[in-house]
C-alpha cells in the first residue's frame, strides 16, 4: 500500500461518519442536493486566523489571497477577520466588490494586467503592485486621463527566493515584478508624477513548510526593504512581506512552526533600521487560511477490480482537484489525505486506488491506498481540498462542469 497524506487535526467521526463543522457528510451533501461537493468549515477558519493573530506581532496585519479560495460566502466570511484582499485578476476584483468588500482594503499584483483591469482598479482605489516600468506607464498614463491620483506600489524581484517553496517567485528572471536594482528609480518616478505612493509587495515563494526558511526569507525581505528604501530617498509608508505558509499535503509532511515563525519576526521588527520605523506591514496568505479547512465529498458510483487491483470510481475527480490527482505542479504524484467518508475511523482492510469519472488515465484521486471496504454509495473525502481546488481545475473537461460548494 501506498501512504496517504496527513489528515488535517479538526475531523472527527459521529456515528462513524466523517463530521465537517460538526455535521455528517451524508447530511451536508443532503443540504447541497448533489455531489460532488467542496465543504469549507468557518469554524476552522476562525481558529486558523486567531492562531495566526496569536503567534504573529501585533504589527503584521493579515491580508487574504483571495486566489486560494474566491467563493463568495467565504469571502464574506473574511471581511471582518483580515485587514486586507490580495487579488491577481479583474475577475476577483469583481468578485470582492459583490462580496460587499470595500475596494481601498485591497491590492492587485500579477504580470499582463490589461488596461481595462487597470481602469477599473484606479477608479476604484486598489492598490496597484506595478510588475514592470511598462504596466507603472501605463497607469500613470490611464490615471491622468480620468483624473484620478493613483494608489500605486512596486512589486520587487528579489535576487533570494524561499529556500523549499512549492513555486519560487523571486530570484533571477522572472515575469514577477521589478529586478531590485531597477525599483529606485521606479519609485522616484512614480511619486514625482503625483501618485500615492503605497509602498513595496515582496513575494519570494510559496508552500514552505520550513520555519526557519521563512524566517530568513522575512529577514532577507526587511534588509532589502530598507536598502530600497534608502536608495529611493523616499518614505516607505507599507511592505507587504508576501506569504509561503505552506500546509502539509504528503505523506511524511510535518505542520509549519508558526510560533517559531512569529517569534523570529517579533524579534526583527524590534530591531528594525531607522528607514522602516514607521512602514507598516502585512502578510498574505490565502492556503495556509483556507487550505485546512476543506473537503472535497464525492460518491462512489462503481467498484471494479481489474487484474486483482481495487477501484473505486467515483462521480468526481481531477476537474475539481487537479493537484490532488498530482497534474498541479507536482513532479513525482504523492497522495493527499483522503477517507471514505461514510466509514470514517473504520479499520484498513483492502488497498484500493480511488479514480474518478473522466476517461482519462490522469484522474486518479489516490493510488493504491489502504482504506475501508468502500462499495457503490459511499462517499469518499479528499482533504486539504480548501485552496485551489474549486477554480484551480478544469471544470468544464468533457462537459463535467463545476461542483457544488456550501461554507458550514
Amino acid at each position: 500500500m501506498k501512504p496517504l497524506g496527513p489528515i488535517p487535526p479538526g475531523f472527527s467521526p459521529i456515528d462513524g461518519e466523517l463530521a465537517i463543522a460538526g455535521r455528517k457528510a451524508r447530511e451536508l451533501v443532503a443540504q447541497a442536493g448533489r455531489t460532488p461537493l467542496f465543504v469549507y468549515s468557518a469554524a476552522m477558519i476562525d481558529a486558523r486566523i486567531a492562531q495566526l493573530r496569536a503567534a504573529m506581532p501585533d504589527r503584521l496585519a493579515i491580508h487574504y489571497a483571495v486566489k486560494a479560495n474566491p467563493f463568495d460566502p467565504l469571502l464574506r466570511h473574511m471581511a471582518p477577520l483580515v485587514d486586507g484582499f490580495d487579488i491577481a485578476s479583474g475577475g476577483e476584483l469583481a468578485l470582492v466588490e459583490a462580496a460587499g468588500i470595500d475596494p481601498k482594503r485591497v491590492s492587485f499584483a500579477g504580470p499582463g494586467k490589461r488596461d481595462d483591469e487597470l481602469t477599473a482598479a484606479l477608479e476604484r482605489g486598489v492598490t496597484l503592485n506595478l510588475e514592470s516600468e511598462g504596466e507603472a506607464n501605463r497607469a500613470l498614463a490611464i490615471a491622468e486621463r480620468q483624473g484620478i491620483t493613483p494608489r500605486l506600489a512596486v512589486r520587487v524581484n528579489p535576487d533570494f527566493d524561499l529556500k523549499g517553496s512549492g513555486m519560487k517567485m523571486g530570484g533571477g528572471a522572472k515575469p514577477f515584478g521589478v529586478d531590485a536594482g531597477r525599483v529606485p528609480a521606479l519609485v522616484r518616478r512614480i511619486v514625482a508624477a503625483g501618485a500615492e505612493w503605497r509602498g513595496f509587495h515582496i513575494f519570494a515563494g510559496s508552500q514552505a513548510l520550513d520555519a526557519a526558511a521563512i524566517s530568513e526569507t522575512q529577514a532577507q525581505t526587511l534588509q532589502l526593504a530598507a536598502e530600497l528604501a534608502d536608495e529611493s530617498g523616499v518614505a516607505l509608508p507599507r511592505c507587504n512581506l508576501g506569504g509561503g505558509f505552506g500546509i502539509p499535503y504528503f505523506p511524511g509532511d510535518v505542520a509549519l512552526d508558526l510560533n517559531a515563525v512569529g517569534a523570529a519576526l517579533t524579534e526583527r521588527f524590534a530591531a528594525l533600521p531607522p528607514v522602516l520605523a514607521d512602514t507598516r506591514f502585512c502578510i498574505e496568505l490565502g492556503r495556509y487560511l483556507v487550505g485546512e479547512a476543506g473537503v472535497y465529498l464525492t460518491r462512489i458510483v462503481d467498484r471494479k477490480e481489474s487484474h486483482g487491483e481495487v477501484f473505486l470510481v467515483t462521480d468526481g475527480g481531477l476537474h475539481h482537484q487537479l493537484a490532488a490527482s498530482g497534474n498541479f505542479g507536482t513532479v513525482i504524484r504523492r497522495n493527499y489525505p483522503s477517507a471514505i467518508a461514510s466509514r470514517f475511523g473504520a479499520d484498513v482492510t483492502e488497498e484500493a486506488s480511488i479514480v474518478g469519472c473522466l476517461c482519462t488515465p490522469l484522474d486518479r484521486l489516490a493510488d493504491k491506498g489502504g482504506f475501508p471496504r468502500a462499495d457503490v454509495g459511499d462517499l469518499v473525502a479528499i482533504f486539504c481540498a480548501g485552496a485551489y481546488g474549486a477554480t484551480a481545475s478544469p471544470a468544464m473537461f468533457l462537459g463535467q462542469g463545476p461542483a457544488a460548494e456550501i461554507l458550514a
